[in-house]
């Protein structure tokens, strides 16, 4: 990966990082604020709400932290060693927390008429999206696995060629 490149997504990591940030620390407050005034009838779903949207933010940030980390190996070049792997594993975590804390929001949305059963219908689809999304990282963890061994299969076969020279 060049540096220009790692650069880049760096500064797109720096400014997602600073705007999850910027959202658990001044909007999520706000947001709170906004639903005190709630309709009695459905008042009790106020901090169910803020905790599912507070624990997303927590999500994303454990997603960029460990994108961040993995781009640092990639520079360094030592991505293909076992030490991503604890990164990849987490990023899965969090992807996974994320679509279940969507899910959770579509549970907790369902009932009553708070909002339309298409809407409910819609969280469903985009948990099951950002479930997709684990799976596709799950691949390419495989596909890291698989990398790493040919490249530990490399290395001992150069040491037998050494030897023999």
């Amino acid at each position: 990966m060049g540096r220009l490149t790692v650069l880049a997504l760096r500064a797109v990591l720096g400014v997602l990082l600073a705007g999850s940030v910027f959202v658990q620390a001044v909007m999520v407050p706000l947001l709170a604020a906004d639903l005190e005034g709630l309709d009695p009838q459905v008042a009790h779903l106020r901090t169910p709400l803020l905790v599912i949207v507070f624990l997303g933010i927590v999500a994303v940030q454990v997603l960029l932290v460990c994108v961040w980390r993995l781009v640092t190996m990639v520079r360094r070049g030592t991505v293909f060693s076992h030490a991503a792997f604890r990164y990849v594993h987490v990023v899965i975590g969090a992807i996974v927390a994320a679509a279940l804390l969507v899910f959770a929001l579509a549970v907790l949305l369902a009932p009553g008429e708070a909002v339309a059963p298409g809407v409910v219908l819609l969280l469903c689809g985009a948990s099951v999206a950002v479930l997709g999304v684990a799976l596709i990282v799950l691949v390419l963890r495989m596909l890291l696995a698989q990398a790493i061994a040919r490249d530990v299969e490399a290395a001992r076969m150069r040491a037998e060629l050494d030897e023999v020279i």
